[in-house]
Protein backbone atom coordinates (compact mmCIF):
# COMPACT_ATOMS: atom_id res chain seq x y z
CA UNK A 1 0.00 0.00 0.00
CA UNK A 2 1.78 3.26 -0.87
CA UNK A 3 1.86 6.33 1.63
CA UNK A 4 -0.80 8.35 0.17
CA UNK A 5 -3.44 5.62 -0.31
CA UNK A 6 -2.97 4.68 3.37
CA UNK A 7 -2.54 8.17 4.82
CA UNK A 8 -6.23 9.48 2.58
CA UNK A 9 -7.65 5.94 3.84
CA UNK A 10 -7.22 7.07 7.44
CA UNK A 11 -7.80 10.49 7.39
CA UNK A 12 -11.32 10.52 4.95
CA UNK A 13 -12.73 8.54 7.95
CA UNK A 14 -13.84 10.81 10.66
CA UNK A 15 -11.61 9.88 14.17
CA UNK A 16 -14.62 8.42 15.91
CA UNK A 17 -16.02 6.07 13.57
CA UNK A 18 -15.03 2.24 13.18
CA UNK A 19 -12.48 1.81 10.36
CA UNK A 20 -11.68 -1.35 7.99
CA UNK A 21 -8.88 -1.11 6.07
CA UNK A 22 -9.68 -2.64 2.64
CA UNK A 23 -6.45 -3.18 0.66
CA UNK A 24 -7.65 -4.74 -2.54
CA UNK A 25 -9.55 -0.87 -2.57
CA UNK A 26 -6.80 1.01 -1.57
CA UNK A 27 -4.52 -0.29 -4.61
CA UNK A 28 -7.03 -0.24 -7.00
CA UNK A 29 -6.38 1.73 -9.99
CA UNK A 30 -10.32 2.78 -10.57
CA UNK A 31 -12.92 5.55 -9.32
CA UNK A 32 -13.80 2.68 -6.53
CA UNK A 33 -10.63 3.90 -4.96
CA UNK A 34 -11.16 7.18 -3.16
CA UNK A 35 -7.50 8.42 -3.54
CA UNK A 36 -7.23 7.38 -6.78
CA UNK A 37 -10.21 8.88 -8.01
CA UNK A 38 -9.34 12.53 -6.31
CA UNK A 39 -5.76 12.05 -7.53
CA UNK A 40 -6.66 11.60 -10.82
CA UNK A 41 -9.01 14.37 -10.90
CA UNK A 42 -5.88 16.31 -10.18
CA UNK A 43 -3.94 14.36 -13.30
CA UNK A 44 -6.56 15.24 -16.02
CA UNK A 45 -6.93 19.09 -14.82
CA UNK A 46 -3.15 19.63 -15.52
CA UNK A 47 -3.43 17.58 -18.81
CA UNK A 48 -5.80 20.02 -20.09
CA UNK A 49 -3.66 22.85 -18.96
CA UNK A 50 -0.85 21.02 -20.77
CA UNK A 51 -2.65 20.67 -23.46
CA UNK A 52 -3.89 23.47 -23.59
CA UNK A 53 -0.40 25.27 -23.72
CA UNK A 54 0.35 23.35 -26.92
CA UNK A 55 -2.56 24.86 -28.95
CA UNK A 56 -1.31 28.05 -27.81
CA UNK A 57 -3.97 28.87 -24.77
CA UNK A 58 -2.64 30.57 -21.73
CA UNK A 59 -4.37 30.26 -18.22
CA UNK A 60 -5.76 34.30 -18.59
CA UNK A 61 -7.76 34.74 -15.52
CA UNK A 62 -7.32 38.41 -15.64
CA UNK A 63 -9.87 38.88 -18.50
CA UNK A 64 -11.65 35.58 -16.97
CA UNK A 65 -15.78 36.42 -18.14
CA UNK A 66 -18.00 34.21 -15.92
CA UNK A 67 -20.70 35.10 -18.19
CA UNK A 68 -19.90 32.47 -20.67
CA UNK A 69 -19.90 29.69 -18.18
CA UNK A 70 -23.88 29.19 -18.22
CA UNK A 71 -24.03 25.31 -18.71
CA UNK A 72 -25.55 23.50 -15.61
CA UNK A 73 -22.42 21.18 -14.90
CA UNK A 74 -20.25 24.88 -14.96
CA UNK A 75 -22.40 25.73 -12.49
CA UNK A 76 -22.12 22.84 -10.20
CA UNK A 77 -18.45 22.83 -10.13
CA UNK A 78 -18.26 26.65 -9.57
CA UNK A 79 -20.43 26.25 -6.94
CA UNK A 80 -18.26 23.29 -5.41
CA UNK A 81 -14.74 25.43 -5.60
CA UNK A 82 -16.96 28.13 -4.13
CA UNK A 83 -17.33 26.17 -0.89
CA UNK A 84 -13.72 25.06 -0.36
CA UNK A 85 -12.87 28.05 1.86
CA UNK A 86 -15.65 26.81 4.10
CA UNK A 87 -15.06 23.33 4.00
CA UNK A 88 -11.14 24.21 5.29
CA UNK A 89 -12.62 26.84 8.04
CA UNK A 90 -14.99 24.07 9.49
CA UNK A 91 -12.87 21.13 9.44
CA UNK A 92 -9.94 22.88 10.96
CA UNK A 93 -12.49 24.24 13.52
CA UNK A 94 -13.71 20.90 14.29
CA UNK A 95 -10.88 19.20 13.81
CA UNK A 96 -12.40 17.18 11.33
CA UNK A 97 -10.11 16.79 8.39
CA UNK A 98 -12.00 14.07 6.43
CA UNK A 99 -14.20 17.38 5.57
CA UNK A 100 -11.90 18.15 3.12
CA UNK A 101 -11.39 14.58 1.62
CA UNK A 102 -14.98 13.82 1.25
CA UNK A 103 -15.18 17.58 -0.50
CA UNK A 104 -12.43 16.69 -2.85
CA UNK A 105 -14.36 13.19 -3.46
CA UNK A 106 -17.08 15.20 -4.04
CA UNK A 107 -15.65 18.00 -6.30
CA UNK A 108 -13.92 15.24 -8.65
CA UNK A 109 -17.47 13.75 -9.13
CA UNK A 110 -18.92 17.53 -10.12
CA UNK A 111 -15.48 18.00 -12.71
CA UNK A 112 -15.86 14.20 -13.92
CA UNK A 113 -19.62 15.41 -15.08
CA UNK A 114 -18.34 18.79 -15.91
CA UNK A 115 -15.66 17.33 -18.24
CA UNK A 116 -17.78 14.46 -19.84
CA UNK A 117 -20.34 17.41 -21.22
CA UNK A 118 -18.34 20.31 -21.66
CA UNK A 119 -15.40 20.91 -24.05
CA UNK A 120 -12.73 22.56 -22.59
CA UNK A 121 -10.24 22.94 -25.45
CA UNK A 122 -11.70 23.26 -29.71
CA UNK A 123 -11.53 20.50 -31.81
CA UNK A 124 -10.23 19.99 -35.44
CA UNK A 125 -9.79 22.99 -37.14
CA UNK A 126 -12.09 24.89 -34.26
CA UNK A 127 -11.29 28.44 -33.40
CA UNK A 128 -10.47 29.11 -30.25
CA UNK A 129 -13.20 31.17 -28.50
CA UNK A 130 -14.45 32.59 -25.23
CA UNK A 131 -15.78 29.95 -24.10
CA UNK A 132 -12.68 27.74 -24.24
CA UNK A 133 -10.87 30.41 -22.17
CA UNK A 134 -13.45 30.64 -20.04
CA UNK A 135 -13.81 26.81 -19.70
CA UNK A 136 -9.69 27.08 -18.87
CA UNK A 137 -9.76 29.22 -16.32
CA UNK A 138 -12.83 27.13 -14.51
CA UNK A 139 -10.20 23.84 -15.20
CA UNK A 140 -7.03 25.71 -13.33
CA UNK A 141 -9.03 26.68 -10.10
CA UNK A 142 -10.17 23.58 -10.03
CA UNK A 143 -6.68 22.33 -10.30
CA UNK A 144 -5.86 24.62 -7.82
CA UNK A 145 -8.59 23.47 -5.15
CA UNK A 146 -7.62 20.06 -5.77
CA UNK A 147 -3.54 21.16 -5.02
CA UNK A 148 -4.57 22.81 -2.17
CA UNK A 149 -6.57 20.27 -0.53
CA UNK A 150 -4.74 17.55 -1.45
CA UNK A 151 -1.61 19.55 0.08
CA UNK A 152 -3.40 20.15 3.72
CA UNK A 153 -3.81 16.38 3.91
CA UNK A 154 -0.28 15.77 2.73
CA UNK A 155 -1.39 13.57 0.13
CA UNK A 156 0.29 14.37 -3.47
CA UNK A 157 -1.37 15.70 -6.45
CA UNK A 158 -0.04 14.11 -9.50
CA UNK A 159 0.39 16.17 -12.72
CA UNK A 160 0.22 12.28 -15.12
CA UNK A 161 -1.17 9.13 -14.19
Amino acid sequence: IGVDALRYTLIRYPADSPLTLDVAEMTRQSSDNPVYYVQYAHARLSSIIRNAAEFGIAVDAENFDPAQLAHEREGELLRSLAEFPKVVAQAAELYEPHRIARYLEDTASAFHKFYDVCRVLPHGDEEVNDIHRARLVLVAATRQVFANGLAMLGVTAPERM
